[in-house]
């Protein structure tokens, strides 16, 4: 049984997305700030703090100026996301980080906001992909069964998070 949950646990897609192995960079162009990142924020079987700090920024609450630590595992998603679709283009974020008064904010006027959004946990990304049909993006992040997936085609993005394993839209 022992030797069981561990295959089990080495086969789940989150140890698959967080394994060892090459450098892992991501490409991010901020819709609201206009800013744009390149990064290898894994190298050489660790996290680099530089980077990570980097895309913190990138992806910070665009109403507030809050940055929060966006969770390692959401860019693994991203990056295996990326992968799936053999693309290195970079991800056009309409949200990354929302701070709680952005979130609140949101969910007053919109009650597809959730108001303990994985956004406000530095857990979740709204993007879309250019040069990949919007419907291609979302088959291809709920074939990695790693967190959730939201589908909103009339506002062009996709929701993916590190929360369990769900979808909508």
């Amino acid at each position: 049984v022992g030797a069981l949950a561990s295959l089990s646990l080495a086969l789940s897609p989150r140890a698959v997305l967080a394994g060892s192995g090459p450098a892992r960079t991501l490409s991010f162009h901020n819709l609201h700030t206009g800013e744009s990142l390149k990064t290898t924020f894994w190298a050489d079987g660790s996290y680099v703090p530089e980077a990570l700090k980097e895309i913190d920024w990138t992806l910070r609450d665009f109403r507030t100026g809050d940055v929060k630590g966006i969770d390692p595992a959401l860019l693994d998603l991203l990056h295996s996301l990326q992968s799936r679709l053999e693309t290195t283009g970079p991800f056009q974020v309409i949200s990354g980080y929302r701070s709680p008064a952005t979130n609140a904010m949101l969910h007053e006027h919109s009650k597809g906001v959730a108001t303990k959004s994985f956004h406000i946990k530095g857990r979740a990304i709204d993007i879309n992909l250019p040069g990949r049909d919007l419907a291609q993006l979302h088959r291809a992040a709920l074939s990695l069964r790693a967190g959730g997936v939201g589908y909103y085609p009339k506002s062009d993005f996709v929701h993916v998070d590190t929360g369990p394993v769900r979808r909508w839209g």
